[in-house]
């Protein structure tokens, strides 16, 4: 009798001990031997609708491991399906959850790398910050999920940056230098929005506003962090602006002169002495432009005289709404050899740089990346123009 007892106690004690049988699988594949497989380990199909489903029924039973394969899938097996960007995303929160930290970190980049346009691309830069933060300060961050640190959004900006969507990444460095102005890489951020247009410029655009832009972006750094190790390639690339400013309107002014369009000539030669005086276009601009007098007469360059003084009076008042925009004091250069401007001004002839009208969309780079190439990383070690390094 005591016997069966204990029999019958062992046969209980191994059906509560030992796994689900009845809802297990068994896998079996030709050539190979039968595969236990346990219960939400099955491989799954379906389209991407009916994955998605599984996954979010999944969710709501508690049972997120099964949640993840099922995202995970409806990724492998359908990328390309509206739903796969928040399928994946939705797969690296919840791994993140499980604290599976380095899958998680792979999934979040997985969706800036492949999924750049989805809604979710600014949280998975924010959850690849937050993870390496974990890793690198050996705890987790003390910061409320969903805000945004500093470092996190600058992120972004160079994220944006790299597929060439210039006005968001601008937008993304200005959102760091006015939320956090006295976070280290607000100096950066403001480093960076002079870049963009800075590059711009350097391309050859006939767009006069990313100059102006790019001016404004580093006089703006200069002032704010006159201490940062940038600072001194913020000036050199200051004077490089200056100088082709000075060159192209230096041409011009050559190229209405050899067509003895005189006044429109010299408003161009005034425009090289106010933008670099001083320099050798500046002194050449000068001796041409009394040679006009002489040969013409002040009578007949009064028009293009006021063109010029127009142009530098325009150019006084968008500086000084510049600058209280910005906060910057900011200098306009002499301007010694101007000639005194009479009343009137000559419409007819086209405006020089100066009076041409501002714009503030950010113009496209030289070389956007094609659809579906990876973002890279900022170089450790950037030139001196070139972005800094994250």
């Amino acid at each position: 009798m005591d016997f069966r007892i204990r029999t019958l106690f062992f046969v209980v004690i191994a059906g509560l001990t030992l796994p689900d049988l009845s809802s297990a699988s068994v896998i079996f594949k030709p050539g190979e031997k039968a595969k236990y497989v346990a219960p939400g380990e099955e491989e799954m199909n379906g389209n991407a609708e009916e994955l998605f489903h599984i996954g979010q029924v999944a969710e709501k039973e508690g049972n997120l491991k099964r949640a993840i394969r099922a995202y995970k899938s409806l990724v492998r097996r359908h990328p390309k399906d509206a739903l796969a960007p928040g399928a994946v995303f939705r797969a690296a929160e919840l791994l993140e959850q499980r604290h599976d930290l380095i899958a998680a970190a792979q999934l979040f980049r997985w969706v800036v790398e492949q999924y750049p346009s989805s809604p979710h691309f600014d949280e998975a830069i924010e959850g690849q910050f937050r993870i390496g933060e974990i890793y690198l300060a050996g705890k987790k961050l003390k910061l409320p999920y969903g805000k945004y640190t500093a470092r996190a959004q600058f992120d972004i900006g160079l994220a944006r940056e790299k597929q060439g969507a210039n006005d968001a990444a601008i937008e993304a460095y200005q959102a760091v230098v006015t939320k956090f102005p006295k976070e280290p890489v607000a100096a950066d951020a403001q480093y960076q929005i002079g870049y963009i247009w800075f590059t711009a410029a350097r391309a050859g655009t006939k767009d006069e506003a990313a100059t102006t832009n790019a001016r404004t972006g580093f006089q703006d750094f200069l002032f704010r962090y006159p201490n940062s190790e940038k600072a001194a390639q913020a000036r050199s690339n200051l004077q490089m602006l200056e100088r082709k400013q000075t060159v192209s309107s230096y041409q011009v002014a050559k190229f209405y002169d050899k067509q003895k369009n005189y006044r429109a000539a010299v408003i161009y030669y005034n425009e090289v002495i106010r933008q670099e005086p001083g320099s050798t276009e500046s002194e050449r601009a000068k001796k041409r432009i009394d040679q006009l007098r002489v040969k013409l007469g002040d009578a007949a360059l009064q028009s293009a005289f006021a063109a010029a003084a127009e142009a530098e009076k325009k150019k006084a008042g968008t500086h000084e709404g510049q600058t209280a925009k910005s906060e910057s004091t900011m200098r306009n250069a002499p301007n010694s050899g101007m000639p005194l401007p009479s009343p009137e001004t000559d419409l007819s002839l086209p405006p020089p740089a100066s009076l041409a009208p501002d714009t503030t969309t950010a113009p496209e780079p030289p070389g956007v990346p094609a659809e579906g190439e990876t973002p890279e990383r900022s170089s450790a070690s950037p030139e001196a123009t070139a972005s800094p390094a994250p």
